[in-house]
């Protein structure tokens, strides 16, 4: 499904949600929606597909999936096709995006039929290491994320990248890239998701205070609504229940369920267990 807040004028973009709540151990999961690769890049015109056979083990694609449905910045990227091959790489994009959230395997299989067609798009490549991701095939989705972004992706990837290194048990990577230049520019909710993705690295390597000051720099701002906020947090409670300060984590395991408008965590179970 498309929720409304992705439709522009009957288009839709492939989204990545990862749904559900975060999990208890180490992994911490960016909700994000996939918004496509923003203008497309000056290109020669590419051929039908980079494998043999792509067609014939590809699945199939729903017959109400419309390539026209794309939204147009991707269908931008995509004009570097011949027709009969764009066509056939939105309507997997779009398949893929739909069977995220119910069956990431599934979607896995139809970005990787995108990519089968043609590997030199973003926003193929992006697919494919979202999908990947929600699948938890770190090592692929590191590596699909990676070439989208030297595509010329104009997507958010930083904090899918560095939960990837910590998938990959390389929580110093993730931290890494977490003070990087690229992660001083982010702002709003991407810097928020990175936020969750270092403080789960320091929580990795058992740096539990450091993690809590990674999710309270800058100040915590109560009141805020939406899954970023919710698993944020979601977050800051955690670790404060992990270093025994069980009512302060009491308090923001309540605030996660007030800012938590889509359910994507459990917030009200860990209320209900504390309380």
């Amino acid at each position: 499904m498309v929720d409304d807040s992705q439709r522009h004028g009957g288009e839709r973009r492939p989204r990545a949600t990862s749904g559900g709540a975060p999990r208890r151990g180490p992994r911490t999961e960016r909700d994000t929606r996939w918004s496509g690769p923003g203008r497309a890049r000056p290109a020669q015109p590419q051929s039908t597909g980079d494998g043999e056979g792509a067609a014939e083990n590809a699945p199939d694609i729903p017959a109400d999936v419309d390539a026209k449905q794309l939204a147009p910045e991707i269908r931008r990227e995509l004009s570097t096709l011949d027709r009969v091959t764009a066509d056939a790489v939105a309507r997997h994009l779009l398949a893929a995006g739909d069977l995220l959230d119910e069956d990431p395997e599934a979607a896995l299989s139809h970005a990787r039929a995108a990519r089968a067609r043609t590997s030199r798009i973003a926003a193929v490549r992006e697919a494919v290491g979202i999908a990947a991701y929600r699948c938890g095939d770190w090592s692929q989705a590191l590596a699909e994320l990676r070439a989208a972004r030297r595509m010329g992706s104009k997507s958010s990837l930083l904090a899918l990248i560095a939960d990837c290194e910590r998938g990959l048990g390389r929580p110093e990577r993730a931290i890494e890239l977490a003070r990087g230049p690229e992660a001083a520019d982010l702002s709003g909710d991407d810097a928020d998701e990175l936020r969750i993705v270092a403080a789960g690295a320091r929580a990795d390597l058992g740096q539990l205070e450091q993690a809590l000051t990674v999710l309270s720099t800058p100040q915590l701002e109560p009141g805020r609504s939406g899954s970023t906020a919710a698993r944020l947090y979601y977050a800051y409670a955690d670790t404060l229940l992990a270093l025994g300060r069980d009512d302060e984590a009491l308090e923001w395991f309540l605030r996660s369920a007030a800012a938590d408008l889509e359910g994507v965590t459990d917030a009200e179970e860990r209320v209900s267990e504390l309380g």
